[in-house]
């Protein structure tokens, strides 16, 4: 599949997957799609199953997301969301979950950069959230993040030619 046709796909699911996502009652599930993107395409991600992703922040995140390795520690309210969906061999398009970072006040998981993970499938159902709900589901989120390290606030970021420039 080219570029352009992904995202043809992607701009006819989009609504769909927030509308999926709505169910949750989260007001992030909504409101990421207005959010600045930061994924010029979809990419396949291998850490969220391999499935196709895009990158959005909030404003709050978005002055340090923008500088992607060269930003420092996002502030107290900040949320990245990365939603997701799949194209089978057939061609058959289907919404996949919605994954969220949220940073906390200090406190609220040290040794996990204070980030609160939210992991939802695409019908709302929230699958867990750290520290609440199902914790212990979304605990391979931190555990994955912790590997990234401090000196990225625990975030990965995409490759630099899959990159908006928000600056």
């Amino acid at each position: 599949m080219t570029d352009s046709e992904m995202m043809r796909v992607y701009d006819c699911i989009i609504d769909e997957m927030v509308a999926g996502y709505a169910k949750s009652g989260n007001p992030s599930a909504v409101a990421y799609k207005d959010w600045p993107r930061f994924s010029k395409i979809s990419y396949t991600s291998d850490t969220h199953g391999g499935r196709l992703v895009n990158n959005y922040s909030n404003d709050v995140a978005k002055s340090e997301y923008s500088k992607f390795e060269d930003g420092g520690t996002m502030p107290v309210g900040s949320i990245l969301a990365k939603d997701s969906f799949t194209v089978s061999g057939a061609g058959r398009v289907a919404p996949g979950p919605l994954f969220l970072m949220e940073k906390m006040a200090a406190g609220f998981d040290a040794d996990g950069g204070d980030w609160r993970y939210t992991l939802m499938m695409p019908n709302g159902r929230v699958i867990g959230v750290t520290g609440g709900q199902s914790s212990g589901a979304v605990a391979f989120c931190k555990d994955c993040h912790i590997a990234v390290g401090d000196d990225q606030d625990f975030q990965f970021f995409l490759p630099e030619e899959l990159r908006t420039s928000m600056k």
